[in-house]
């Protein structure tokens, strides 16, 4: 059942409202023992049209957030609304990417990126519009017939993200969908997804631990404290050119850095790197 929370910013896609979340915590016997609070107190907004970035600490319970904004999981406390109306199932406005790209290695390319359609019950001849549009906004015209195993790990990265896009969601989650591949592969997938998600005019909510990669591509940046996880801080992006984050890095590299300097500075990365004994 979906409810519509009262006064709700109509520009807001997913909103989180004073969001925690507790796991039983299960001991080696099979018993369970208290509870592991994974966040607690989390309040996110995401506009419609935005790129946003939450990083912090393994652990922190940034894929909880996820999760939760999925409707895999249910929040313990407070409440998640995607487009106004509150999350307490799967819905179709959201679509999710992970850091797998979890191709189904008997179908083609075309018939992966056709797959959520194909559920939804959409003609065949749609279905082949949508997917060959995709295609080739994720440059993958020509390999339509291959299957996942013939191509590379970007490639199949590319086709998930059509995949993703297939069933027009409003937002994206997507939990680290680059942190697997090499870093000149990275950097053009990082394009791919900034051009398409500006095309598309999708909000996306990503997780990333690549402190540039969040400045890159984002409008805003949420940093998360070390579990039990909570927003420490939210940073605006004050900078052109994020449907283009190549041109962002390279044009921009004195601001790039100021923004990637003060994310380690929240971060305690120097800190942390100074107790690691060599």
């Amino acid at each position: 059942m979906l409810e519509t929370p009262n006064n709700a910013a109509d520009n807001f896609r997913i909103e989180y409202r004073g969001v925690g979340k507790q796991f039983a915590n299960k001991q080696s016997t099979g018993d369970y023992d208290e509870f592991i609070i994974a966040v607690k107190e989390v309040d996110l907004s995401v506009r419609d049209g935005e790129v946003v970035s939450l990083i912090g600490p393994s652990g922190c319970g940034k894929s909880t957030l996820l999760n939760m904004g999925s409707g895999l999981y249910q929040p313990s406390a407070g409440e998640v609304f995607v487009d106004q109306q509150k999350v307490d199932k799967p819905n179709s406005h959201v679509g999710f990417m992970l850091q797998k790209d979890l191709l189904l290695a008997w179908r083609s390319i075309r018939q992966n990126v056709e797959f959520g359609l194909e559920i939804q019950g959409v003609a065949a001849s749609e279905r082949r519009n949508r997917s060959s549009e995709l295609l080739e906004k994720c440059r993958l015209t020509g390999f339509e017939e291959h299957y996942p195993h013939q191509l590379s790990g970007g490639m199949r990265q590319r086709a998930a993200l059509a995949r993703t896009l297939a069933t027009d969601p409003h937002v994206l989650l997507m939990d680290e969908p680059f942190s697997a591949l090499d870093a000149q592969t990275k950097m053009i997938l990082q394009q791919d997804l900034a051009e398409t998600l500006s095309s598309e005019q999708k909000t996306a909510l990503f997780i990333t631990h690549d402190l540039a990669e969040s400045v890159a591509l984002s409008d805003r940046v949420f940093v998360m404290s070390q579990r039990p996880g909570t927003i420490v801080e939210e940073i605006d992006i004050d900078l052109p050119l994020r449907e283009n984050p190549m041109a962002r890095r390279h044009d921009l590299q004195k601001e790039v850095g100021e923004y990637v300097a003060r994310l380690m500075d929240l971060l305690h990365v120097g800190d942390m790197a100074s107790a690691v004994e060599i």
